[in-house]
């Protein structure tokens, strides 16, 4: 996915990966991002959250399809010499719990040789709604306290806290425990559903159309599901850079020729194998394996199985 994003913008000098936490990636993306800018790898990152929910949910199951919806919804960060932006982050796991919240035909190995023919319910979303509300109460208050004593801030100088946008009962426990009134949390729920990795940029961009993000508040924001996984960013907002009008219309322009662009390459690519050719590496194989001299020691004719061993 990152790939035919990094093509429709044209970006030729670009890296582009995906990056797989659930609910908790975009926060997840958004500290490699920052980090990859502090040690001088980039200096203009895209961060991307984005989810189809829909080709995962098992619709006659009342208990997640009413729930999950499709969005996406993105970041630019770039480096700077001026304070603010991303302070820090926190990010976590626990794996013990990942049956909690899981699609079980997804590739991994399967625990038994019943599993190895995938049913049709394993490949939709099963959720333990139960399990997953305690485990997101009890990581929310606490890793966002332990990220405002890393930044040095205290809890009620907190100006917004965007949370994955899960359950209104979590988020109204987390403000409970938190002590900080309601109105401090971004809350989309309503709107969206749970759209996993895309939720908190989408309330994000909720929250700054509402004019409720000025520069230099001091905002949080937390992710947490499967894996289980959760993620919590600190972050100085520094404002917009809005585009001119100029630069706006350069933009489309720009946008529309990449498509052009993409097919000449594909031609050139053409071109270039009639032209030069295309040579593939050929493995030869003896027909029969060489005799190893009598001093070199022989592998015996049986040996133990290897255990088994994820790649």
């Amino acid at each position: 996915s990152a790939c035919l994003v990094q093509e429709a913008l044209g970006a030729d000098h670009a890296g582009a990966f995906d990056l797989s936490a659930a609910c908790s990636g975009f926060v997840y993306a958004l500290s490699a991002a920052t980090d990859s800018i502090k040690a001088g790898n980039a200096n203009n990152v895209l961060v991307i959250g984005a989810e189809t929910f829909s080709r995962i949910i098992d619709w006659h199951d009342r208990n997640t399809c009413i729930l999950f919806g499709d969005g996406a919804g993105a970041v630019v960060l770039q480096g700077s010499d001026q304070p603010g932006g991303v302070l820090s982050t926190i990010l976590r796991a626990d794996g013990s719990g990942g049956e909690f919240l899981s699609v079980s035909a997804n590739g991994n190995r399967p625990k038994s040789a019943f599993e190895l023919t995938p049913t049709h319910d394993s490949h939709f979303v099963q959720m333990n709604g139960r399990e997953v509300f305690k485990f997101a109460t009890r990581v929310v208050d606490r890793t966002l306290r332990d990220l405002c004593n890393k930044v040095g801030w205290e809890t009620q100088d907190v100006d917004s806290v965007v949370p994955h946008q899960a359950n209104i009962r979590i988020i109204e426990s987390a403000a409970k425990l938190m002590g900080l009134p309601m109105e401090k949390f971004v809350v989309n729920l309503d709107k969206y559903g749970n759209t996993s990795a895309a939720s908190i940029p989408i309330a994000l961009c909720d929250a700054y159309d509402s004019g409720r993000l000025r520069p230099n508040d001091k905002v949080l924001m937390i992710g947490f599901g499967a894996g289980l996984t959760w993620a919590a960013a600190a972050i100085q907002w520094s404002g917009l850079r809005v585009a001119n009008r100029t630069q706006r219309v350069v933009n489309r322009v720009g946008y529309s020729l990449t498509g052009i662009r993409s097919r000449a390459r594909k031609l050139i690519r053409q071109a270039e194998d009639r032209v030069f050719g295309t040579e593939y590496p050929v493995l030869k194989t003896p027909a029969t394996a060489p005799v190893p001299p009598a001093s070199s020691p022989v592998a015996p004719a049986t040996a133990p199985a290897a255990p088994n061993s994820d790649p």
